[in-house]
């Protein structure tokens, strides 16, 4: 039953007869579980927690970054340095008592998801990197849990909903993932801050039909949203029954198979200190470079195989980017092209 607070707080939804008391009371007893408390994951979680949707789960490892505060507006200033999980869920049961929120302070791995899927009806991808996309949704497929699927790149989203009625599942979609920084992240090539609370907020949306059974789902589409243009695109996803006979957990480190050296960023102040020889390479874009350096020489990564009588042989090279991920990718082309003492900034100037 609802309490006379949660009929006045919840009026809206039932008035409306798609809804309504019945719808309401669904709501309140189902359990969802959102990967992740980053830019997808703040809307999606604010929602829903309003909806009233009466258990919701919060796996995030990250802490909140200033960097964050452009996208992720469940956040303030005073919340940097904190773990996102933590400070979503005191921030979420203040905006409604009348749930239960649960934080998982955790990294997400083969060892630990199926026995935290099992807790919750629907699973809500707001992740951002292959690794754990692909190993949400083979446990979302082994547990037979809908999963409800985001992702942004710079001015574009997607949404849709994978193994929901014996639909698609995201391996329908995307059946291997790409090489390892062959897709950069937000950090790496930037996005838009309104972006994710649209998506962030269709993908609660989608959760919310599921739980009171109307509307169309995105069960089968893939929905595409060009936030420049703000045309929405849609297209059909083939369900492909060999995706669906997941049994297992597999493997889900996609990193390079040659082993690509890293320094940490204490170190190589260090050597900066104390004015050591080396060659310190910038492969981020000359936008990027612009806006802060720490003296390196710029080669951006996709004119790297064009300056390589620019990389001196005799000295140690180190190579960075924002985060880590361009600079791992062009040591592993130097490394293949016969450069022998090449190490990567590791996570790039976010630690620096």
């Amino acid at each position: 039953m609802l309490s006379q607070q949660e009929t006045n707080r919840y009026k809206r939804h039932l008035i409306l007869p798609e809804i309504g008391v019945q719808g309401q009371h669904k709501l309140k007893q189902a359990k969802v579980l959102v990967i992740g408390a980053g830019g997808l994951g703040c809307p999606v979680l604010q929602y829903l927690a309003a909806a009233g949707v009466g258990t919701i789960g919060i796996v995030d490892f990250d802490v909140v970054d200033e960097s964050n505060l452009q996208r992720q507006i469940l956040y303030a200033t005073e919340d940097v340095g904190k773990p996102k999980a933590s400070v979503a869920q005191q921030k979420l049961s203040k905006q409604n008592p009348f749930i239960a929120v649960t934080a998982f302070i955790l990294q997400l791995d083969a060892g630990n998801a199926l026995d935290l899927f099992k807790q919750f009806d629907i699973v809500v991808d707001g992740s951002d990197n292959f690794s754990t996309r692909y190993l949400v949704n083979d446990t979302c497929v082994i547990l037979n849990k809908p999963l409800v699927f985001g992702s942004i790149f710079k001015f574009e989203g997607q949404v849709s909903v994978f193994n929901y009625n014996d639909g698609p599942t995201y391996r329908c979609l995307y059946p291997e993932p790409p090489f390892e920084g062959e897709v950069p992240n937000c950090s790496e090539i930037g996005v838009m801050g309104v972006l994710p609370g649209i998506c962030g907020t269709l993908q609660a949306n989608e959760v919310i039909k599921i739980i009171c059974g109307i509307g169309d789902v995105l069960n089968g589409k893939l929905m595409v949203l060009n936030a420049l243009s703000m045309q929405f695109s849609f297209f059909d996803v083939q369900s492909l029954e060999e995706n669906k006979r997941v049994k297992h957990l597999g493997n889900y480190d996609f990193s390079c198979e040659i082993e690509i050296k890293e320094i940490l960023a204490q170190d190589l102040k260090q050597k900066i200190k104390q004015q050591e020889k080396f060659q310190l390479i910038d492969v981020r874009e000359e936008a990027e470079y612009l806006i802060k350096n720490i003296g390196g020489q710029l080669i951006p990564l996709n004119s790297l195989a064009e300056q390589l009588d620019k990389i001196e042989t005799e000295k140690l090279i180190v190579v960075h980017c924002q985060s880590g991920v361009r600079s791992k990718k062009a040591v592993k082309f130097l490394l293949e092209k016969g450069f022998k003492n090449v190490v990567s900034l590791k996570n790039g100037l976010s630690d620096f």
